[in-house]
């Protein structure tokens, strides 16, 4: 079960197509996937970004509305992955979070890593049309080619230890990757059993294309 969600952020950023099993529509996300014609299995948000004509279209062409206060503690988007838990999937896609508001690109950014540490068994990514970005938790990850040809790892919180990366570019064997670091930008995938695997800390892997 793939569930992807799609965030009101700048439509230019958002990746379309994107390959869902649902979709949940976010604020104004919710009217760029009915305006495609993508129709939401539901829709979360105060509707702050809509006008009445627009809330109107996707009220009529969506099933499922759950309309909140602007003043909350949560923002849109995690109301948006607390739906798609509803689900049980096996991976989370987060699109429309990023360009525009630095804010609101960094508030997506905590909520994917704290939901990626609440629930270790379902993947998250936000993704957009350049960029794919995940947390990876302690343990071994398979790093498969895709589009995207490169690849670059940060810790995140706090350092990342005994990191080993084969099958890459450049090749690490038990080293660290600490706070502030830039060391671990722009490797690439060279062999088809490429991986990396460390024992401690978390670590934000960003997958870039040209």
């Amino acid at each position: 079960m793939i569930v992807a969600i799609c965030s009101g952020g700048p439509i230019r950023e958002a990746a379309f197509p994107l390959k869902a099993d649902r979709w949940i529509g976010v604020d104004r996300g919710a009217y760029h996937l009915v305006e495609r014609g993508i129709i939401p299995d539901a829709i979360v948000g105060d509707f702050d970004s809509v006008t009445e004509e627009e809330y109107a279209c996707i009220s009529k062409a969506v099933e499922h509305v759950e309309a909140f206060q602007a003043e909350k503690d949560e923002t849109d988007t995690d109301l948006a992955l607390e739906r798609a838990l509803m689900y049980h999937p096996q991976t989370v896609l987060l699109t429309g979070v990023t360009g525009g508001r630095l804010d609101h690109h960094e508030a997506a950014l905590r909520s994917l890593y704290r939901y990626q540490l609440s629930h270790p068994h379902i993947q998250f990514k936000i993704i957009n049309k350049q960029n794919e970005l995940c947390f990876l938790l302690p343990g071994h990850h398979r790093l498969e080619k895709t589009i995207h040809q490169y690849l670059s790892f940060f810790a995140y919180g706090e350092a990342i230890e005994e990191v080993t990366l084969r099958g890459v570019k450049y090749e690490t064997t038990k080293e660290m990757i600490e706070q502030g670091t830039s060391r671990f930008t722009s490797n690439e995938i060279v062999q088809d059993d490429a991986y990396i695997e460390f024992t401690s800390g978390i670590c934000l892997m960003v997958r870039s294309m040209d």
